[in-house]
Parts: C-alpha cells; structure tokens; sequence
C-alpha cells in the first residue's frame, strides 16, 4: 500500500503532534520535582551559610575593634581617617579579590567642648541643669552662650501663629514627642524629625535666637540625642544654635514652663564647621565568574556621630557587609556576578559617599543588578524590604519560605537607604535589611550606642540573612 505524499505528510505531522504533546506531559511531571530539587538545594546552602555564620563569623570580633578601638568617627576625623583603613585591611583580610578606595570630599564638622545646658527660674528659686547635645552642623554659641526666655511650641503651625511678636528674642522648645501608636518606630523618628533638622531655620525667620528639640526617642530616659540639622536658606539666612535635650530634660523643662513661663534657658556650644576633608567609601569585592561586569552590592555607613561608638550606628551594617566576602571564599562559594561589600562614608551629615559610588557606577557604566542597605542597628532580623523595579520583589518573594526558619517573617514591597538612594535614581532596584527596630532609637546618635549594646548571634543572625539573600540573587537573578 502506498501513501500520496500529502498523506504521508499528515502522517507525519500527527506523529510529531503526538510526540510533541508527550514531550509536553513528562516536562509537566519533571518541572515539579526539577524545581524540588532546586529549592532543596538552597535550602542546604542558606543552612550551610547559616551554620558558618553562627560559628565561625568575624562580625563581632571586627565590630569590637571598629567600635572600641577607633570609636565614633564622624566625617573629617582622625577616626574617620583610621576607619577607612582599618575597612581596607578587613576586607582584604576577609578574602576580597580587590579592594578599592573611592574618594569624596566630606563636611568637617567639630562638636568642641561638652555643651552646656540650664533652665533657671526666679520664682521657683531653681537652676537645673538639662542634658543636652549639639546637633550636628550647627553654629556654635561660644564661650558667652545664650540665655533668654523660652517658647514651648508642638508644631510649625503653632509657631507661625505665635509669629515675630513672640518669637523675636527668645529661644523656640520644640516639644514634640514620638507617637506612640506606630508600630514601626521609624515612622515615629520621621515624623518627628523635620524638627531637629529645620527646626532652627523656622525659628529663626521668627527673630529666635536659639532652637531646643525634644530627643527623637521613645524611652523615658536622660539620654541626648544627636543628629544632623540643615540651615534651610529660603526660609531664614540666619544661623541660630540648636541643640537636643534628654527625653526626661524635656519633661522637667516643659513642667518648669508650666510653674514660671518667664523662666530663662542657658545654652553653651562650642561646634564649628571647617573645610571640607578629603576621605573614601571602601569598596570590597569578589569578581564573578560568569558576569564580572554585572555588581550585587550590600553596603553600611563607616561614619558615625562622635559622642557614642557607632556600634548599631552603623558598625553593625559595616561588618555584616564586609562578612559576606568572608562567607563566600570559606564556603567555596564562586558568584556568577560580582560581589561587592561597601563602607560608606558621611551618611550622617552629607550623603558625600552614597553619591560618590553612584557617580563612579555611572562613570564607569557598571551595571548593578541590585544594591541592599542595612542601617538599623544588629538587632535581631525581621524582614526584608525589596523594590518592584526589574522584577525583583517578584523574583524574591517566592523565597519566603526558605527564609522561613531564621526568622525572617516578611518580604516586603519596598526598599532602600540613603546611601543607596543616589544609585536608586539611576534605576537600580533598592532593597533594606529590617531587624527589629524597637530598640533602636532607644540608643539611636547618643553616647549609649556602644559595643556593650551588641548581642552576638542577633548581629550573626542579620548577617547571614544578608548574605543569603545576595547568595539567591546572584545564583537566580
């Protein structure tokens, strides 16, 4: 029997529809066991990478000198100076292929002599002293100081409503508490912060002569708080001091105010602004194997302000950056793409160093498949915050279960730092490692944030959730 060949074809053809639709139906029953097996794969890994971490870690030993042996290190100082060094031998020590210094120019702003802070009152027959701290890149009052009467205001409103007739003379209190209700004590520190960092500025195209915050915490205690401020020129050219005093300072001020509203505060500061100072961010990396041309970076802020030690402030995301280069070489682990770990520089009183990187990527035209910021202290981890851009978040989130048993509860839409943030605006997706932060801003820019403060395996914990996460970008991104 023969076949036309118009038969034949169709023959044909109903053999290669056949033998494509069992193609189809064994992909479909393999796909599910395929992707099994890759799950399980990182699964075994992340419990590898946890397991070094947990044991064999050098974040607290490196958090440990940075943080007692250098100490705080605010931009253009001598131990700002020593940092940079000492995060180039660390990263080198911890196995980076090269490490490199990007250089940025950094405000150098001098905090001087303790500052001196006082409310005395006739009436009650009382002088006190009040716990107070210089904000950071404020004009200084020098050795005569302030002394005037005091207006207690909530907000800029109540302050515009008082206007010059009040104002003029005297020196403006902000006493604006955190707001309890918020879960997420940042929003708390956000809300209350324009405060300290315009709060001068406002005050002073009212004729004030100096500004008192309250201390952005939420812990009733005699800590100051320090932080930076801006003199914002389109709303005053005049530069008045401005200072933060203690959360229970506040309380016995604002109860002072109450009993004699003609009581008079004192103020003392000695701060000044020099030059600006040259300085780096330190840039550690293992090259990739596959991409060397396409960078994941994880990265803190070297500077911290110089009245504590800079330990959860943010020693904590330095040394958790820079063990990922440990993690990797001790693991054998060889990432397809670059790996970079980065000690930025003047987070606190400039962004010189996140805007430095930013400019040498887009110089250099280096393309950054994702860039993580952990700035919240080495607290116990909690979530991880993931931009949309680029599929990103989508890609990450089907990892929630692997994260699942280190006490990561969430992948959330959303995130980013301001280190990164210059980055962010070239199209890099954004990400932030979240610890629990109800602690945080307990000791958050004061002379408590010290290494004392730190407990290990939360610090390890952050570090190797960090370090996991850039492992599964890097193997499926």
């Amino acid at each position: 029997m023969t076949h036309s060949f118009s038969q034949k074809a169709g023959l044909l053809s109903h053999h290669t529809i056949k033998k494509s639709v069992v193609v189809v139906l064994i992909a479909c029953i393999l796909y599910p066991f395929s992707s099994l097996k890759a799950q399980n794969q990182d699964s075994l890994m992340l419990r590898k990478l946890y397991d070094y971490y947990l044991t064999k870690s050098k974040c607290y030993s490196n958090l440990d000198y940075l943080a007692t042996k250098i100490g705080g290190r605010i931009s253009g100082s001598t131990q700002a100076e020593q940092a940079v060094q000492w995060a180039k031998r660390a990263m080198y020590a911890a196995g980076a292929d090269t490490v490199y210094l990007q250089p940025c120019m950094v405000p150098h702003w001098v905090r001087g002599q303790k500052e001196k802070c006082s409310i005395s009152s006739t009436k009650l027959k009382t002088t006190t002293g009040l716990n107070c701290v210089a904000m950071g890149s404020s004009v200084g009052t020098g050795a005569k100081g302030i002394k005037a009467r005091v207006i207690e205001v909530s907000s800029f409103e109540e302050l515009e409503k008082l206007g010059e007739n009040k104002i003029k003379g005297n020196i403006v209190f902000y006493n604006v508490s955190f707001d309890q209700t918020k879960i997420k004590t940042g929003s708390a520190y956000g809300e209350a912060v324009k405060y300290r960092s315009r709060g001068a500025s406002h005050a002073a195209k009212y004729g004030a002569i100096g500004s008192v915050v309250r201390s952005m915490t939420s812990v009733a205690d005699n800590e100051a708080h320090t932080g930076n401020m801006t003199y914002d020129t389109s709303i005053s050219k005049i530069k008045i001091t401005t200072i933060a005093i203690s959360y229970k300072a506040a309380d016995l001020l604002h109860q002072t105010l109450l009993k004699d509203k003609d009581a008079l505060l004192y103020i003392e500061t000695h701060c000044q602004t020099l030059p600006d100072a040259p300085s780096f961010n330190v840039v550690g990396q293992i090259t990739g194997t596959e991409k060397p041309n396409e960078f994941i970076i994880t990265g803190g802020h070297l500077d911290s302000w110089d009245n504590g030690q800079g330990a959860h402030d943010d020693g904590s995301g330095v040394v958790q950056s820079i063990e990922i280069l440990n993690a990797f070489k001790a693991l054998g682990i060889k990432p397809k793409h670059s790996i970079r770990a980065v000690a930025f520089m003047n987070e606190e009183n400039g962004l010189a160093g996140g805007e430095a990187y930013a400019r040498y990527a887009q110089i250099n035209n280096e393309k950054h498949l994702a860039a993580l910021e952990t700035d919240a202290g080495g607290f116990t981890p909690r979530a991880f915050g993931i931009d949309t851009l680029n599929g990103l978040y989508n890609k990450a989130v089907k990892w929630k279960n692997l994260f699942a048993p280190y006490l990561i509860e969430r992948i959330d839409v959303g995130g980013g730092g301001a280190d990164i943030g210059p980055l962010e605006k070239l199209g890099v997706p954004g990400m932030a490692y979240e610890p629990d932060v109800q602690r945080y801003f307990d000791i958050h820019h004061t002379a408590a944030d010290t290494f004392d403060k730190i407990n290990k395996r939360e610090l390890e914990l952050g570090a190797a959730a960090i370090g996991a996460l850039l492992y599964l970008i890097d193997l499926h991104y």
